[in-house]
């Protein structure tokens, strides 16, 4: 296997000139589980674990390297065992707010090519939570695919309703499948190029493990049976790489209960084209699509071209992202300040 067939185009070789130092090599991280690596080479997959210095450097969470990331990497034990001493500037990314209050990035993976966002056609179906997953892709520039599983669990009504929902708040292909019955699964396996990275993303039990397990051809994963609901229950507990036989490569992730985003203005206004391309033909420029005259969006919404819903989306993930944002930018002044006081009084210790 060469470095090209997980993904190492000439994007990243230009990167290599700056970044590679003699006696070290080139690897991409398979495997993040609690702040234990998996590095994958042309070879061989072996433990890895960050050096002293990067670990030292490192600004924020965001730094560290996670799966999908190009890193260089310093062997030992007969090779065996890795140090990661450098990480490659990414060419994209997945990323999301923190789970909780604390207000930072962290990142779900680096240099994925396409985005499959998987829901499930019954209980797990949300259009909203699309939104989040669609402007997390838009973000970090990769191109997302939408996924509908379970079509088995509803009638071929329904799942026109569903497709047509999803249509109107995406122009991104769109796949409906069963696990179950095999439907939609050709299809879906035709969108796997070699040396190409996918990554899946959706809630927990909307059957992510079992496509992994179907395209492998082998329970390598396990899953857990449906509940009373109809839904599957989470089994995924860490991001991992996965090489298939036809050369694609696919990440499986945990599911996700919180989508929050920090600084994803452009990604929103990438993942709502359909709002941004109607507020162009507002009367006035600084519109906000609340009381203006000749406003494009409230005429839109009126006639029924444009869902009342989705325009609250809009409204809602554009303060949400700019509410976090500036708790970010807070939070950084305040830990660049402290780094500084720091600095300072390591400074005087020493006269």
């Amino acid at each position: 296997m060469k470095l090209s067939d997980l993904g190492f185009d000439p994007w990243f070789e230009a990167q290599a000139a700056e970044i590679l130092q003699e006696d070290r090599g080139i690897a991409r991280v398979s495997a993040v589980d609690r702040g234990a690596y998996l590095i994958r080479n042309e070879s061989r997959e072996v433990p890895a674990e960050i050096s002293g210095k990067l670990s030292y450097t490192i600004e924020s969470p965001v730094d560290l390297p996670c799966v999908g990331d190009w890193v260089t990497a310093q062997y030992y034990n007969d090779d065996t065992a890795a140090i990661i001493h450098r990480v490659f500037p990414r060419k994209s990314f997945l990323r999301r707010k923190s789970a909780g209050e604390n207000v930072d990035f962290q990142m779900i993976a680096a240099n994925i090519d396409a985005a499959f966002i998987v829901q499930s056609c019954h209980f797990d179906f949300n259009p909203r939570r699309l939104d989040r997953y669609l402007v997390m892709a838009a973000d970090g520039h990769v191109e997302p695919i939408v996924i509908l599983t379970k079509t088995d669990l509803i009638t071929a009504d329904e799942l026109n309703q569903k497709l047509a929902i999803v249509g109107a708040a995406t122009k991104a292909r769109v796949l409906a499948l069963s696990n179950l019955t095999g439907t939609g699964f050709e299809a879906f396996q035709q969108t796997l190029l070699p040396a190409r990275t996918y990554c899946l993303l959706g809630s927990s039990g909307v059957g992510k493990t079992t496509l992994i397990n179907r395209l492998l051809g082998q329970d390598a994963f396990d899953t857990k049976a449906v509940s009373g609901t109809g839904e599957g229950t989470h089994t995924t507990s860490r991001r991992q790489l996965i090489v298939l036989s036809q050369g694609a490569m696919l990440m499986d992730t945990p599911g996700m209960r919180e989508l929050g985003l920090v600084a994803a203005g452009n990604g929103i206004d990438m993942g709502f084209e359909d709002l941004v391309e109607l507020s162009a033909n507002c009367r006035y420029a600084n519109c906000s699509h609340a009381h203006e005259p000749g406003c494009a969006v409230r005429a839109a919404i009126e006639s029924g071209i444009l869902r009342e819903d989705r325009f609250s989306s809009y409204i809602k993930l554009k303060k949400e992202s700019a509410y976090h944002e500036m708790s970010y930018l807070d939070k950084r002044k305040k830990d660049k300040s402290f780094g500084r006081f720091v600095k300072s009084i390591k400074k005087r210790m020493k006269h």
